[in-house]
């Protein structure tokens, strides 16, 4: 009886583990996460997995908030029409990346800092950057390559004119795929940052 209480326990704790959240912090307090992470591994830098769960990094507002710009001023996101215009790079929320990479590809430049201007021009907007992988790797792994992918994202757009405070980092590492087959065209899907906007 007291065995099985300890492996419930285990057990519990284990899936507890398997998800990361954490809000983006500026540069200088992001700590040094992973350097290599094993033979074929990711090299996480100094963006990485350094933080710690639960670490507040910004406030709400910041050094990069502003009013107006190209999606004109606003005060929320949801059913906001132009987050929702096919037409729009707005309406692009996944970011996809190379195998055992967090580095933005040049094709997604141009959808980022899109979604950068956006939040810029709307400081009371929130996003979450969530990221993903395939399923190589340890589950450990890959929460902090997940994390590291919407780091990324989450650096690029503060670098665009983004607050800290308008921008959560959430890891789900391997255990949410966008497609369960297994096979570089399925893996392909699956390593990704998604832009989720509370309400749309």
């Amino acid at each position: 009886m007291r065995t099985g209480l300890v492996v419930l326990i285990s057990a519990s704790l284990l899936m507890a583990g398997c998800s990361k959240t954490e809000e983006v912090k500026p540069d200088d307090e992001a700590g040094v996460g992973l350097e290599g992470g094993g033979p074929g591994g990711p090299k996480i830098g100094k963006y990485g997995a350094g933080g710690g769960a639960g670490k507040a990094y910004g406030g709400t507002g910041g050094a990069y908030g502003g009013s107006g710009g190209a999606y004109g001023a606003g005060s929320g996101s949801a059913g906001d029409p132009a987050l929702n215009d096919p037409s729009s790079p707005l309406s692009k929320r996944v970011i996809y990346f190379g195998y055992d990479s967090s580095d933005v590809l040049p094709e997604y430049v141009s959808v980022v800092n899109a979604h950068a201007a956006y939040l810029a021009s709307h400081p009371n907007v929130t996003v979450t950057l969530e990221g993903h992988c395939d399923e190589r790797g340890s589950p450990e792994y890959n929460i902090a390559l997940g994390e590291q992918r919407a780091r990324s994202i989450a650096n690029t757009m503060r670098f665009q004119g983004a607050s800290d405070g308008q921008m959560q980092v959430v890891s789900f590492g391997e255990e949410k795929p966008a497609d369960s087959g297994s096979g570089e065209s399925s893996w392909s899907r699956n390593r990704r940052v998604e832009i989720v906007y509370p309400g749309n």
